[in-house]
């Protein structure tokens, strides 16, 4: 989390060295959502997964030109029906991913013509299963579940302008030390409601 900020500290630094910065809205629909808890010594299935009815939301920031920006976003994601196929222990599945991308042509956002165009990023990503309705005999036998880390990558491809882009994506993401682990394939909807700052080229006024 730390590390994170830290890194949209440094890009508010640096904001005078981008020609445009705009703020909008990220919106994403996960085809499907595969998460393993941190291992907890009791024996239980650590995985849960998600395949309908995974929405998210969140704030975006966009800092580049037409052909290549770089953008900090971070979303709340909830998956209603979330839940451990191999060992059912409750419902819900929640995560909040946090990142930092490069994005190329038309996901740039700022390009007035419509493109195609990439993107990739990484980041960090608290999750949490079971998220409600936790089944008594897990917890009798000392089982929990708390909100853990994992560090994310992102790849991302689709189409966009002034604006507005859409993409598919793939995100992945590994924490070594407690070996949690998640897996998520989906679409995101960007919005970019407006610029914040341009900076005035003289010679279009002469």
């Amino acid at each position: 989390m730390k590390a994170f900020f830290t890194a949209v500290l440094i890009v508010f630094a640096l904001m005078n060295g981008f020609s445009q910065v705009g703020y909008g809205l990220t919106t994403s629909y996960d085809f499907y959502q595969y998460f393993a808890n941190p291992e907890d010594g009791t024996g239980e299935s650590r995985t849960a997964g998600s395949a309908f009815l995974n929405f998210g939301v969140g704030p975006k920031l966009w800092f580049g030109g037409e052909d290549f920006s770089f953008s900090v976003e971070g979303q709340v994601s909830l998956g209603t029906l979330g839940f451990s196929a191999g060992d059912y222990k409750g419902l819900g599945i929640a995560s909040v991913p946090l990142m930092a991308k490069l994005n190329f042509n038309g996901l740039s956002s700022f390009d007035k013509e419509g493109k195609f165009g990439w993107s990739v990023g990484g980041g960090l990503q608290y999750s949490r299963t079971e998220l409600y309705y936790l089944a008594n005999d897990f917890e009798d036998i000392g089982g929990e579940r708390s909100w853990f880390k994992t560090y994310i990558g992102q790849v991302g491809y689709g189409f966009g302008m002034t604006g507005f882009n859409g993409q598919g994506y793939l995100r992945g993401g590994y924490n070594s030390e407690t070996k949690a682990c998640i897996a998520t394939v989906g679409i995101q909807v960007d919005f970019n409601f407006g610029k914040l700052k341009e900076i005035d080229d003289p010679a279009s006024r002469l």
